[in-house]
């Protein structure tokens, strides 16, 4: 009992992997890594040099786009580490609700509005200036922009701005 089914392969999406190999020379501190399946945006990098019997080492230090939470990792210079693949996208902040979420109009897709991510808190610097730039343009004609990352199908609240201008 078989049965043949159809398959397109000619086209694929660029989002089509969450992460991508790459050997971990060519990251820099700003890049992305994925540490413990965690995406984390590295804060300092530093190479060892080889030894007697070995390659040269790389120490990462990261934190995590999500938790904020430091990670390390020390690899051989030539191993292959993953990399999450990170969107950024802007959006323009239309409410913010009681409950804590944003509500976010994208200006290249104005038939929908994004309700799904919730406001960073205000122990955070990011939550904080949420919080006061959107008291600042309640009832004026001002704007607040956020910038929104997203990997590993998840979705945060990056940076703020105000009318367009960080």
């Amino acid at each position: 009992m078989s049965t043949t089914q159809d398959h397109d392969f000619s086209s694929t999406s660029a989002d089509a992997s969450l992460t991508t190999p790459t050997q971990a020379s060519s990251l820099a501190k700003g890049d992305h890594i994925l540490i413990q399946y965690q995406p984390c945006k590295i804060i300092s990098k530093s190479t060892s040099k080889p030894g007697k019997h070995g390659h040269a080492k790389i120490s990462f230090e990261a934190l995590s786009l999500f938790t904020s939470k430091k990670y390390t990792e020390l690899c051989p210079a030539h191993h292959i580490v993953q990399v999450p693949t990170v969107t950024r996208k802007e959006y323009l902040v239309v409410d913010l609700t009681a409950e804590g979420f944003l509500s976010l109009f994208d200006i290249h897709n104005p038939d929908t509005t994004k309700d799904d991510i919730r406001a960073p808190g205000v122990e955070t610097e990011v939550g904080e200036r949420l919080k006061k730039l959107w008291e600042k343009v309640m009832g004026s004609e001002g704007e607040v922009w956020v910038v929104v990352l997203g990997t590993m199908g998840k979705e945060i609240v990056d940076a703020v701005k105000e009318g367009g201008k960080e």
